[in-house]
């Protein structure tokens, strides 16, 4: 048992890491400092740790360590992409595309290239036309594989200690009672009373509000948000 983020320097690094995987979502987030601290003792344990957990749900958890791992340096990069090539957490795809590169730039924090990359799947996974001109019909949604946006979702998570994603924007939404002109001020998404895709007040960092990522551009208007946190594979993760 936890009480509450006093954990003193006397506790092993091993010990530490191990209380941080146990302990609940809040706990865990009064624990990031600490291991932040000692990242210098922990570092070394992680690949045998993350190595043993369940790389096919989306623990956040697994994947703060990775990216505390990677922020050591080259070495400790290098070291982890020979390990994991595709990247640790698994993920499935019915349509034939590869999320390695994005679970890559999740890991390392790079977020705006990573809601790139994700608009980019979107437009594959929507289908030529949608490739062609460079965004997605809401009426193009049903047809994409829930598979496809399970693992869109679950690397979000993964990859943001739980705070951004589909389905919490989606649940961001219910909180809402599912009206958009009080989630929109939550998420930050409209500067200067015009919706577009890159005013300057987004952020592209974990600090960023919770749900901010990824981006949809609502100069489409919210059908397409709609779509997306509709579909039977989302809800479901929505309501979990």
């Amino acid at each position: 048992m936890l009480s509450g983020s006093r954990v003193t320097a006397s506790v092993s690094p091993e010990e530490l890491l191990q209380r941080f995987q146990s302990a609940t979502p809040r706990q865990r987030r009064s624990l990031l400092a600490q291991l932040d601290q000692r990242a210098e003792a922990v570092r070394p344990l992680i690949p045998d740790h993350i190595a043993a957990l369940d790389a096919t749900g989306d623990d956040w958890a697994a994947g703060w360590l990775i990216q505390l791992l990677l922020a050591g340096g080259a070495a400790e990069r290098d070291s982890f992409f020979r390990r994991y090539p595709q990247g640790w957490l698994a993920t499935s795809s019915a349509q034939g595309m590869d999320y390695t590169p994005l679970q890559r730039q999740l890991a390392l924090q790079n977020f705006e290239q990573a809601d790139r990359l994700t608009s980019a799947l979107l437009r594959e996974l929507a289908g030529p036309g949608a490739v062609r001109r460079g965004y997605v019909y809401f009426s193009e949604v049903p047809a994409i594989a829930g598979t496809d946006l399970e693992s869109l979702d679950r690397l979000w998570v993964c990859y943001s200690r739980g705070r951004f994603g589909f389905s919490v924007q989606g649940r961001l939404l219910q909180a809402c009672a599912g009206r958009w002109d009080q989630l929109w001020p939550r998420l930050h998404w409209k500067t200067n009373g015009i919706w577009t895709r890159y005013p300057g007040g987004f952020q592209w960092t974990i600090d960023a509000p919770e749900g901010h990522m990824p981006l949809i551009n609502q100069l489409r208007g919210v059908r397409l948000m709609d779509a997306l946190l509709g579909h039977p594979a989302l809800q479901q993760r929505i309501k979990a």
